[in-house]
């Protein structure tokens, strides 16, 4: 063969390459377009005004590291700041404590299809309602004359209310548990109906126990699922204030809890540092979570 119809044959091999490397950049262009727009320009602009000088009445543009400093050495900030990740730690692991066995038994116990569906459906059901409704609804759960004092005492568990249930930490962490519980069952168990059955059928005939397959088979291949609902779970928690102002009587107060009060105060220069802090920190969240499976290769 020529060196010319080598040269030719080449051209028309890469000629194809470069068309659809073209009709890609135009496929992704209006993400990174949307992206740039709403997402990396927000976050550039609230460290930009972090930086911003408050006043008791007004903030002008002139860059000082004040507000940094005073939330790196007040102590009400700082104890917010631990209070959000001691919350997200405990609402994460409970959330993975009631919604793995949820899933684990929706898709691998319940063999109809329907079942699974219904099942599933009444998982989303709660949030067929405002999440401010959701929200207060606790309250007539968890108050001194509330259902479960109430349930407790007539059982006779308990002579007295049990107080510690509303407008504390702990009320804060059960509404956050049964309302984020559902993002961490749904991946789950999306990840348990893609498990092939012959599989653990066959490490069965094999002779393991439930418990083995569970510790080499299922807990593995299911493992993308706990990640990303980890992701959701964490996102959200993270970035709450309802739910704390809604159950603890504002007694537990959050980094969202700060950002929302500087704002009603129009303290946008200090609200942005504590949105910087609550982005880094997810960030952190989110880049420690994704370390743990490759969920481009597994789904």
């Amino acid at each position: 063969m020529s060196i010319s119809a080598t040269t030719a044959e080449t051209e028309t091999t890469v000629e194809p390459v470069r068309k659809a490397s073209g009709k890609t950049l135009w496929l992704l262009a209006p993400g990174v377009i949307w992206m740039l727009l709403f997402l990396v320009t927000p976050i550039l602009m609230m460290i930009y005004v972090s930086f911003w000088t408050q006043t008791t009445f007004k903030i002008t543009p002139d860059l000082t590291i004040k507000s940094w400093i005073t939330f790196f050495t007040t102590d009400t900030y700082l104890s917010a700041l631990w209070t959000t990740v001691r919350i997200w730690l405990i609402v994460l692991v409970s959330t993975l404590v009631v919604g793995y066995p949820a899933a684990l038994y929706v898709g691998l116990f319940v063999k109809n299809k329907t079942i699974q569906t219904a099942l599933l459906v009444l998982c989303v059901i709660p949030f067929w309602t405002s999440f401010l409704i959701r929200v207060l609804a606790w309250r007539p759960m968890l108050g001194k004359e509330g259902a479960i004092n109430l349930i407790l005492q007539g059982l006779g568990i308990i002579n007295q209310p049990i107080e510690v249930l509303l407008f504390s930490e702990l009320s804060v962490i059960i509404g956050m548990t049964q309302i984020y519980c559902v993002f961490m069952v749904g991946p789950i168990a999306f990840m348990m109906g893609r498990i092939d059955q012959s599989v653990i059928e066959a490490a069965q005939d094999l002779g393991a126990g439930f418990w083995r397959i569970f510790r080499t088979i299922i807990l593995p291949l299911t493992m993308p699922g706990v990640v990303v609902g980890a992701i959701f779970v964490s996102v959200m928690v993270l970035g709450e204030f309802a739910t704390a102002a809604a159950l603890s009587g504002r007694k537990v107060n959050l980094l969202g809890n700060i950002i929302v009060t500087q704002v009603g105060s129009l303290k946008w220069a200090f609200a942005a540092v504590v949105g910087v802090v609550l982005t880094v920190l997810m960030g952190i969240v989110v880049a420690a979570l994704l370390r743990v499976v490759d969920l481009r290769k597994e789904l």
